[in-house]
């Protein structure tokens, strides 16, 4: 199985190849490099299109070129030049040639440096993609020898929820790292002059946060009983005034990975996510797996 790495032509190509790099380290996967150009116009076209169709077909081979020297040495990758008429629906064509497991990008250019952020491609793998799409905030970077040490699934307390721990813990397993079942109380600020209101949303939020720790705990307990499964679990609650703050309540490290899963809303074998989960992927300081609805065994590796 591989791990397919869209592969931009400008500064986000480190933080993509790294964070391939890490995952199929971490997986024991190997890596497709692929960047995506669009194919040939018709012959007869003009002498400005066709110039323009060789500085594309030149980019894409000089950053091919400069991503061979990010992979790790001990990673086995292939490198290839996809021709589609959009990056997504190229990237998803070779994931789906190479039987991937996963896609993997690096963040928008826009975005906050130690964030998350969306670009036009990552958006539309986001509401398209069968596979699990991992995305590393802008500016990441790793040394060459760094595995996935920690694995963080986001917990709602729902049917799927439940079903994306039980695959983050094989996976979990698979890479020997540990497993963090996080859930999020967000509750924002009320004017000083609110009162007894306040005090009742303080209530609500504790009863909340009481409530997902019993699930937690009872999704654990099955956790526990898998064949494979990690070292090490713990649950947590982060508190916040807001999204950015009650993610960062629970604390991060290096070798961290979030996984978050899709909306119930969404299509049954496609990411699309909802505004909560968009909320904690845009928020999140590590890299984010987003994992599709009814993708978990395969995630988990099981046939």
């Amino acid at each position: 199985m591989t791990l397919v790495v869209g592969l931009p032509r400008d500064e986000r190509a480190t933080a993509a190849v790294q964070l391939g790099g890490r995952l199929a380290r971490s997986f024991d996967e190997d890596l497709v490099v692929c960047t995506v150009v669009p194919p040939p116009w018709p012959p007869g076209m003009g002498r400005v299109d066709a110039e323009y169709q060789e500085y594309l077909d030149q980019s894409a081979k000089e950053a091919i070129e400069r991503a061979r020297s990010l992979v790790p040495p001990d990673c086995s990758a292939e490198f290839v030049v996809a021709r589609a008429s959009s990056t997504s629906a190229g990237l998803i064509a070779i994931a789906n040639e190479h039987g991937a497991r996963m896609l993997v990008l690096g963040s928008s250019t826009a975005g906050v440096l130690g964030r998350v952020a969306f670009g036009s491609v990552a958006d539309r793998l986001l509401h398209s993609s069968p596979l699990p799409v991992v995305l590393g905030p802008r500016g990441f970077r790793c040394r060459p020898d760094s595995s996935v040490r920690r694995v963080t699934a986001a917990f709602g307390a729902t049917e799927d929820s439940h079903e994306l721990v039980i695959a983050v813990a094989e996976v979990a397993a698979r890479a020997g790292a540990t497993l963090r079942v996080a859930s999020f109380a967000v509750r924002p600020r009320t004017p000083l002059t609110a009162g007894i209101g306040s005090r009742a949303e303080d209530g609500v939020a504790h009863k909340w946060a009481a409530d997902a720790e019993h699930a937690q705990r009872a999704v654990l307990e099955y956790v526990q009983r898998l064949p494979h499964r990690p070292s090490s679990i713990e649950s947590v609650v982060g508190y916040g005034t807001d999204w950015a703050g009650a993610i960062e309540d629970i604390g991060w490290a290096d070798g961290d990975l979030l996984a978050v899963g899709s909306s119930t809303a969404g299509p049954l074998e496609r990411v699309f996510i909802g505004s909560r989960s968009s909320r904690i992927v845009r928020h999140s300081p590590v890299p984010v797996m987003v994992v599709p609805r009814g993708a978990a065994q395969a995630l988990a590796g099981q046939e």
